[in-house]
């Protein structure tokens, strides 16, 4: 969700730190655990763009203007292709009903107010009714929900598995659950609106006071809408999405949305059973046992409902927004029931604090999170100058413990568009990036739909801003349609470059996906490199990844103007871990098997010729 993180209120703040701090758990940060298994991809799509094939993107644009992408756009073919470019999950973003400003009413869905709603196409993360999908991303809304799960089929039969968003520390303002399985009741019906805070309650309350609207700019762009009258029927006011307690919010607020209750007190205090202190070591069974004869708040087994919802229908895993801003006890509770369902469910938490990470891993039973504040960080800040690639070296060691449970990624929805201007700059720039995301760990690596193709996100769509692909309106995705091709998926609109960029991606994730080394061990030859190496210039990166039957050197130049060259170090202990005698090897690049050179291993250290022009990667395989 693209929510100004820095903007939670600092009450707020304080809430969170108290609701999920633990003891410290000390962890072996030297050693990784062994990894089994193969690289996974997760290919990211907003799944109301990726289908739309109108050009006409005009800022605020309603759907019959600027048109909008359905589930059956993804075809057995567009499938195909996506599982060629190496993917082996997809994340289909923006699939949960949630409010827009469109009229449904006709199939038995309330319109929504765009006062409380952002952009047109609205907020996917202001969740509407949690038991169906987007009547957008349907060709008949009527038969919405069989549309997806036919989409789930064809996903499965494609040979890929998916994953949905589930958004738990916030719902739409005006959520109404009228798809409610039976014995399910709505969020707030039970609940006491006379008090702040009650244990069962699921939201916050400010009593004895109606929401009013904040002071925004003009919604719809000064549109004439019937619903637009200043007013929003909200009577007590209730917490806003992101902790605000005021009955007003700010317009940087999450206003469109309001917060859900897990038994956090006002106070920051906990509502409910802790976990023993030996449980970050516990198994998810373990866990499940656990919170089995437990008295729990009723939000949590709200959205334990709708996940195990979502997973009978053949959902393989979740992406949990803002997973940081509820509690690990709670995710303890839902993880670990998703687990006993389906033991192979992916579950991918958004946590930006590095000291929590851990808690949220081994407490909160979460498979992966997002390594954005140390690897996406450090790689945007080097592409732009502002940092030296030899400190990716310090982030390696420091999350050696859990570098396989940290997602890597370069573009999303919430972030700016790697080939933006204000990030790479150009696609050719982001080469080397995504060698190094891609290569650095065992971890997954995710690719946004588009990325493959260099798409920039220039569009001004309204709401949405140019350097990020909008999430709040109706809009085309220009390189991205150019590789769509009118539903041909065949990339037959592409220039040449694009093309290649293309080629570039397919190449080095189909060799992620296999590679054995690539989940294996890891060691920075930077530091030797760096110290006494000739040539070896400040872009320069360098690191080896091996396995018991594969050894690869990888080198990088993260520099979009220099040429480099040098005669690359494998030091001495390297060379013994790996068992090579004195003599010459052969090193073959992987990503276009051309790139060849000669590794010599003389008294025990290895020495390669390296030549790299400007954004250019080696991957080398010794042989």
């Amino acid at each position: 969700m693209i929510k100004a993180r820095i903007l939670i209120a600092g009450i707020t703040a304080m809430v969170l730190v108290t609701a999920c701090k633990t003891k410290d758990i000390k962890l072996n940060t030297d050693k990784r655990e062994v990894v089994s298994g193969n690289k996974v991809v997760v290919y990211q799509v907003f799944t109301r763009l990726f289908g739309n094939t109108n050009t006409t993107n005009k800022p605020w644009g309603t759907i019959e203007e600027n048109g909008v992408g359905k589930f059956n756009d993804f075809s057995d073919k567009a499938l195909h292709e996506i599982k060629d470019l190496g993917v082996t999950y997809i994340w289909y973003t923006g699939v949960p009903h949630h409010a827009l400003v469109r009229d449904y009413t006709a199939f038995g869905i309330s319109n929504d107010d765009p006062e409380v709603i952002k952009g047109r196409a609205g907020s996917p993360y202001a969740v509407k009714d949690y038991y169906n999908v987007n009547p957008d991303l349907a060709v008949n809304p009527a038969n919405r929900l069989q549309e997806f799960e036919a989409l789930i089929a064809r996903t499965h039969k494609a040979g890929l598995k998916v994953i949905i968003d589930i958004v738990p520390n916030h719902i739409a303002r005006k959520y109404e659950g009228k798809n409610d399985p039976v014995g399910e009741k709505d969020f707030g019906a039970n609940d006491d609106v006379t008090v702040e805070y009650k244990r069962n309650n699921n939201f916050y309350y400010i009593p004895n006071t109606p929401f009013q609207i904040p002071d925004n700019d003009l919604p719809l762009n000064g549109e004439k809408n019937v619903l637009v009258d200043g007013k929003f029927d909200e009577n007590p006011a209730k917490w806003t999405g992101n902790g605000s307690r005021k009955a007003k919010p700010d317009q940087n607020d999450w206003y469109e949305t309001v917060k859900v209750n897990y038994g956090i007190r006002p106070d920051g205090s906990k509502d409910f059973p802790e976990l023993p202190a030996d449980f970050d070591k516990k198994s998810y069974q373990e866990h499940y046992n656990f919170w089995n004869d437990k008295d729990v708040p009723d939000s949590w087994k709200k959205f334990k409902s709708i996940a195990l919802y979502w997973t009978d229908k053949g959902v393989d895993g979740f992406r949990f927004d803002m997973a940081e801003m509820v509690p690990y006890e709670f995710w303890s509770y839902m993880n670990s029931a998703i687990k006993v369902k389906n033991p192979n469910a992916f579950l991918l938490a958004e946590v930006y604090n590095p000291k929590e990470y851990r808690n949220y891993i081994h407490l909160g039973k979460m498979d992966y999170l997002y390594d954005k504040v140390e690897t996406y960080d450090k790689l945007k800040d080097i592409v732009k100058g502002k940092s030296s690639p030899d400190e990716l070296s310090g982030i390696q060691l420091n999350m050696a413990d859990i570098e396989h449970n940290m997602l890597h990624f370069l573009d999303n929805h919430d972030e700016q568009r790697l080939a933006s201007s204000e990030f790479a700059g150009t696609p050719e720039k982001g080469k080397p990036l995504m060698v190094v995301s891609t290569t650095i760990s065992t971890s997954p690596t995710m690719v946004y739909f588009g990325q493959e193709v260099g798409e920039a996100g220039n569009e001004n769509a309204g709401f949405g801003k140019p350097t990020r692909t909008s999430i709040f309106d109706y809009i085309g995705v220009p390189n991205h349609q150019r590789w769509m091709n009118n539903g041909k998926f065949d990339g037959g609109q592409l220039t040449q470059s694009e093309k290649d960029l293309r080629d570039f991606y397919k190449r080095l994730l189909n060799l992620s996906i296999k590679s054995s080394a690539l989940m294996g061990s890891f060691q920075e030859i930077q530091t030797v490199n760096r110290k006494n190496t000739s040539g070896y210039d400040a872009g320069i990166y360098s690191y080896v990844r091996w396995s018991n039957n594969q050894k690869l050197i990888i080198v990088v130049n993260f520099s979009a103007d220099k040429t480099s060259e040098f005669e690359l170090k494998v030091p001495v202990d390297v060379i013994a871990k790996w068992n090579l005698k004195d003599g010459e090897y052969t090193l073959t690049d992987q990503l276009y098997l051309k790139g060849k050179t000669s590794l010599v291993v003389k008294n025990g250290e290895g020495k390669a010729k390296v030549k790299l022009a400007p954004s250019e990667s080696f991957i080398y395989e010794v042989k």
